[in-house]
């Protein structure tokens, strides 16, 4: 088994507790992992993306080489092309359609969407929207996980286990929202 994802957000946007979770759960499959983040202007709601590689063997390097992602999550869409260059030819795209615009000149939403629909394999949902009606609305980034958790090849339960343990120190409520969302998020994909 061999998972190499490009995690794509802005700052804020939780892409660092989605590798997180997905870290967890991938250990608790006995796998290895490797991560690599770069932050950018993380904290002004600039770029966001981790390279996560997950490997039944041992992995040599933590970056992704163009062409070679299998898998590329994002909290939104103009992010989700920007790494486009690296995603493999059977890669997908699980991505929010919901646009975070943060810079003057950010491209048209319904050209980005149009662009995305184009691609072979690609999962677009409102995350955002699923988790409000999911009664978690802060738990976007782990709705996305939810919708992108049955092209990881780990187990929803070990990825629920470490949804649980993330989220723990932040008290039982906060864990059940995260759940619910995941769940929603997993559910909304799989329609």
């Amino acid at each position: 088994m061999k998972k190499d994802i490009i995690l794509a957000g802005v700052g804020g946007q939780g892409i660092l507790s989605i590798a997180t979770v997905i870290g967890h759960a991938a250990i608790k499959e006995n796998l290895y992992i490797k991560q690599a983040e770069v932050h950018g202007m993380s904290q002004r709601g600039g770029d966001v993306q981790s390279n996560l590689r997950i490997s039944s063997e041992p992995i040599a390097s933590d970056l992704i080489a163009r062409g070679c992602a299998d898998l590329i999550i994002s909290l939104e869409p103009m992010e989700a092309l920007r790494y486009l260059p690296f995603l493999a030819e059977e890669g997908w795209i699980v991505t929010n359609t919901t646009p975070f615009v943060n810079i003057p000149n950010y491209p048209d939403s319904e050209k980005l969407i149009a662009e995305l629909k184009a691609l072979p394999h690609v999962i677009m949902l409102d995350v955002d929207a699923i988790a409000k009606d999911a009664g978690s609305p802060r738990s976007s980034n782990i709705a996305l996980l939810g919708a992108c958790s049955s092209l990881l090849d780990i187990e929803s339960e070990k990825l629920e286990a470490g949804i649980r343990e993330i989220f723990a120190r932040k008290g039982d409520a906060v864990v059940e929202s995260n759940l619910a969302a995941f769940r929603a998020g997993r559910a909304a994909a799989n329609r």
